[in-house]
């Protein structure tokens, strides 16, 4: 079988696709047939040596996989071969089969594109996990977004606003401020070159902010804790802009706010029927139609570096997804 496999720590130019031997399921586990695979920023940094995993070299990137149950090692309530299903893998996605704990893995009403159940796992399931779990973001509220053109964001503003909240967009130029516009978002700031603060305050009449999801880090950190309503909400997603902010911490006593890290792979880990409730409600949502998750584009296995370079360069409005042929 095909597997994508990075052979050293240099990011997309790393990435080989070489025929390999196909895995044989452990105790508990699925063999599944993959047919398509969603990358992620960290996709970026696994194979840069730069996450908190290190998987031994060589291994497959990719996180998050849609296929078909090819094989059950045992049976296991609600699965059987044939089954149309997506799974969170941490790493080693991007082959065309991969052995997975039967436990993780979650049914795909066949309303759903399985290039669409590709790229739910981590973005909305971090949407879900923060703005939910963690934000108990109510109707009524208002939730400022960060990077709310990239994948991360515009889950974020998809739930939120599914959620019933007002959605503020932060985003770095006009074309992706207008993206997060068409993704639901009420209002949008553009930044750099904004004075954060000021602005939420100005389209919030001054109460400020009741949630913030923040996914950059860097220089937008500090203002928008700052503009918090009076038991805000700050929620640590990530640090896309490259640097930790250091935070006062009176500026959380003074607003009687919190700030809650999102550290949703491992929350899955921790809590997995959790995650399971999540990704069915985010699944009922695209079946719908309430939820249109937006794909930035769509690359065979053998351009899976192409696609990481576009993760790489910061181009992606909404999801990178690897297809795979059988």
């Amino acid at each position: 079988m095909k597997a994508a496999l990075c052979k050293s720590l240099d990011g997309a130019k790393s990435l080989v696709v070489e025929t390999v031997p196909e895995p044989s399921a452990g105790p508990g586990q699925a063999i599944v047939r993959v047919e398509a695979v969603g990358l992620n920023f960290a996709d970026t940094l696994i194979t840069s040596g730069k996450y908190q995993w290190k998987p031994d070299l060589p291994f497959s990137p990719g996180a998050e996989i849609a296929g078909v149950i090819e094989s059950l090692s045992v049976e296991h309530p609600g699965l059987a071969p044939g089954q149309r299903i997506m799974a969170y893998v941490n790493w080693g996605g991007a082959r065309q089969k991969i052995a997975v704990d039967a436990g993780a893995l979650i049914p795909i009403p066949d309303a759903v594109p399985m290039t669409v159940a590709a790229g739910l796992s981590v973005t909305y399931g971090t949407a879900m996990h923060g703005l939910s779990d963690r934000g108990r973001l109510k109707s009524g509220e208002t939730v400022v977004v960060t990077g709310a053109a990239g994948g991360a964001g515009q889950a974020a503003i998809e739930i939120a606003k599914l959620m019933g909240a007002r959605v503020i967009a932060v985003a770095s130029s006009p074309e992706k401020c207008a993206f997060a516009k068409a993704a639901g978002a009420d209002e949008t700031i553009e930044f750099p070159g904004t004075d954060l603060k000021a602005a939420v305050r100005a389209l919030t009449d001054g109460n400020g902010a009741d949630v913030v999801y923040d996914c950059i880090g860097g220089a937008a950190s500090e203002p928008l804790v700052r503009v918090l309503a009076w038991q805000g909400r700050f929620l640590v997603v990530g640090f896309a802009a490259g640097e930790i902010p250091k935070i006062p911490l009176n500026l959380l006593l003074l607003r009687g706010a919190e700030m809650a890290g999102v550290f949703w792979g491992e929350a899955v880990r921790r809590a997995p029927e959790r995650h399971r409730a999540n990704m069915l409600q985010v699944l009922d949502w695209v079946a719908a139609g309430r939820l249109k998750p937006h794909i930035h584009g769509t690359y065979p296995l053998d351009q899976i570096g192409e696609a990481l370079r576009v993760l790489e360069r910061r181009e992606a409005t909404g999801k990178v997804v690897v297809t795979i042929a059988s």
